[in-house]
């Protein structure tokens, strides 16, 4: 009994003018939130998807549904990730800073090293600076 039903629906199938399309169709309206700083659907977070649907007669707040608790989870793991980039990158920061005082503590300390002027030069030297207008 199946056979012929299937083999009725793909001939009309072959046979339509219309064909079935497999692929993403675009959300209406996606560009516009992502430049409005919004999430690309309604869907994806916000106090639709955040708050419980419901809560009990007394005001008590309902237990929290699967999906939320795996959104609040994935919320908390991205934001240790976070804090842990960003000292990583404040510890990079603060080796670098070194690294450059470093570099320049050592050119001082060979600029120290350099022969002195001596006599003339030194006098030399000196003289500019000394003149006051």
């Amino acid at each position: 009994m199946a056979a012929p039903i299937r083999t009725l629906c793909c001939a009309v199938l072959r046979n339509s003018s219309r064909r079935f399309s497999t692929t993403l169709g675009a959300q209406g309206g996606e560009k516009w939130r992502k430049e409005h700083g919004l999430p690309r659907s309604g869907t994806e977070y916000g106090p639709l998807t955040d708050l419980p649907d419901w809560s009990f007669a007394d005001g008590r707040a309902a237990p929290p549904m699967k999906g939320q608790l795996r959104r609040k989870q994935e919320r908390e793991v991205i934001a240790r990730r976070i804090v842990m980039l960003n000292a990583e990158m404040d510890g990079g920061m603060d080796r670098w800073k070194e690294k450059q005082d470093e570099a320049k503590r050592l050119e001082e300390h060979k600029e120290s090293l350099l022969f002195k002027p001596k006599g003339k030069l030194l006098l030399k030297k000196k003289k500019p600076q000394s003149q006051e207008p």
